[in-house]
């Protein structure tokens, strides 16, 4: 077992503590008391003051105490903030008093006392990386490694950074002792374990969703800004709306990441030298947003959005509606998809969309195939050729240098086992279950290559099919803003004021959109995180301009 580094636990001193009490109460417990259940939600802030509270997981090796909180310490992590459900249980290992904070007063904490956040984050985002990093989990999930519907749990768990241990029935002798201790079956598999407490048989998203507590909006929830899609963008105008004091609810249909959260890793982002990986930057945004008071919900779809009076409505596909005063649409852009046979049977057994530790745990010592040109498909190749016997990059262009950037392409030629494809393309998947080889055609010549991985990195069709009719976007689905709506788009959208629409408002006054979802953007994740927090002064300005009216 991993030893814990030292920044997973802090003792306040008396002085913090003064400065906490006021934000709860006090309570003696005996020795034994549970203090909080396996899978609650919005947890107290537990902090021990005499006696020590004992930390407890249920594990796929048993129940083991990860540690224990002596006076001055406070117990949880990362769900905490959040309000998720716990993955552990906290007892009373010897008797004393344990300051409770409730949740929505810890919040307030993490607002109006700059140094005691920087503790409580600091400290919750250490233990949760000491989780990932650790190798034992109280969540566990048992599946086949090409079986499609465990690709997709282990998926949503991993952008929401909820750690897990994978076990493949084929190849671990731990998932048979697991499933023979709990009663599961081959049948059963995919399964996905919570602790003690829960065993799912084949769950859906919406089960995961509920069994970890990623989604807790309730029908009718208001807000003055709503942001759909929790990208880069969408969660700079999170972090920013909410630390000026605007009430956020940010929706994304997959999590926090977007389509840069795919990527391995980002080098040319401002501040991160030594790079950062795209769901690494995506949980720090994601976190900062909470820590003002942002509420993120996923796996959660927009279907539409209507008028409500003076306001917005948006129904969830589940028949939620959400109220808002302005909307961020912030839904970016998907990867194309290839027109071949058995492309949607082989998505999630040999044909993926992001290069993250999950695929690379995967695609082990095997070949496999990235296509496309621009720099998420470097990025992907150079992280995937560390494990994997070889990468062949493929892409339609003769010269790769005239959509990736310099860097990437100098990494990619002085790799050995990173083969370049130019003026090449796939032509056919061959395989049953699973991928198992594909047709590359390359300037007209057929060659066979035993692959059962390709990754898929071309283009970008955004998500806006939600979108109203009448709102005005290009031909080809992108949102039009600010300059790039003609006269004639306002008149069509029924524009009702006399000032024109600013640079990232829509045809419809008090929406707005950033990032790769709008027309003319740069497809960079600076450029979305620009948009996003630079909007945010614009939706002041016209909150108050409606406040005014």
């Amino acid at each position: 077992m991993a030893v814990p580094p030292p920044d997973v636990n802090y003792t306040l001193s008396a002085t913090e503590l003064d400065q906490l009490k006021p934000y709860g109460e006090i309570i003696h417990h005996e020795t034994g008391d549970i203090l909080t259940q396996e899978g609650a939600r919005n947890l107290d802030c537990l902090v021990t003051l005499s006696g020590h509270t004992d930390i407890i997981a249920e594990t796929s090796e048993g129940a083991r105490r990860l540690g224990w909180m002596e006076a001055g310490q406070f117990a949880g992590d990362i769900t905490v903030l959040t309000g998720q459900a716990s993955l552990v249980r906290v007892e009373m290992g010897q008797a004393g008093d344990v300051l409770h904070i409730p949740h929505d007063k810890f919040k307030r904490v993490l607002v109006e006392n700059s140094g005691l956040s920087d503790v409580f984050v600091r400290t919750f985002t250490a233990r949760r990386q000491f989780g990932h990093e650790s190798g034992m989990s109280t969540v566990v999930v048992i599946g086949e490694s090409y079986d499609r519907e465990t690709f997709v749990s282990r998926n949503l768990l991993a952008v929401h950074g909820v750690p897990h241990v994978w076990l493949d029935p084929k190849s671990d002798e731990l998932a048979d002792q697991v499933m023979r201790a709990r009663g599961i079956v081959a049948d059963d598999l995919p399964v996905v374990l919570r602790g003690a407490s829960l065993v799912m048989k084949q769950p859906t998203l919406a089960d995961l969703s509920e069994a970890f507590g990623l989604d807790l909006l309730p029908d009718g929830a208001c807000a003055d800004v709503i942001v759909v899609g929790a990208g880069p963008g969408g969660l700079a105008s999170s972090v920013y709306a909410a630390s000026e004091g605007l009430s956020v609810l940010t929706l994304d249909i997959r999590g926090p990441g977007g389509q840069a959260g795919t990527s391995s890793k980002i080098e040319n982002y401002l501040g991160f030298p030594m790079g950062i990986s795209g769901q690494e930057l995506a949980d720090r945004a994601s976190i900062q947003a909470q820590k003002f008071g942002a509420r993120i919900a996923a796996p959660v779809k927009v279907c539409s959005l209507d008028h409500n009076g003076d306001d917005y409505c948006l129904s969830l596909e589940d028949g939620r509606k959400l109220n808002s005063k302005a909307v961020v649409i912030a839904t970016g852009a998907q990867y194309r998809k290839l027109p071949l046979d058995k492309l949607a049977q082989f998505e999630g057994r040999g044909i993926y969309y992001g290069a993250t530790a999950m695929e690379a745990q995967l695609c082990r010592a095997s070949e496999v195939a990235m296509v496309g040109a621009g720099n998420s498909a470097g990025q992907g190749a150079v992280f995937l050729a560390k494990t994997a016997k070889a990468v062949h990059l493929v892409y339609r262009r003769e010269d790769i240098r005239e959509t990736m950037s310099e860097y990437l392409v100098r990494r990619l030629e002085e790799t050995p086992n990173i083969h370049l494809h130019p003026a090449s393309q796939i032509a056919k998947l061959h395989g049953e279950e699973r991928l198992e080889a594909i047709d590359l055609e390359t300037r007209g010549e057929p060659v066979l290559l035993e692959t059962p991985f390709v990754f898929l990195f071309l283009g970008a069709a955004p998500f806006t099919e939600w979108l109203p009719k009448d709102m005005s976007c290009s031909e080809t689905g992108f949102v039009k803003t600010g300059g790039d709506l003609a006269n004639l788009d306002l008149v069509k959208a029924g524009w009702p004021l006399e000032r024109m629409p600013t640079r990232f408002e829509t045809s419809w006054p008090r929406i707005y959109a950033v990032g790769d979802a709008r027309v003319g953007s740069v497809k960079r994740v600076a450029s979305a995180v620009g948009e996003g927090s630079v909007v945010v002064s614009d939706i002041h300005a016209a909150l108050s301009e409606m406040e005014a009216s």
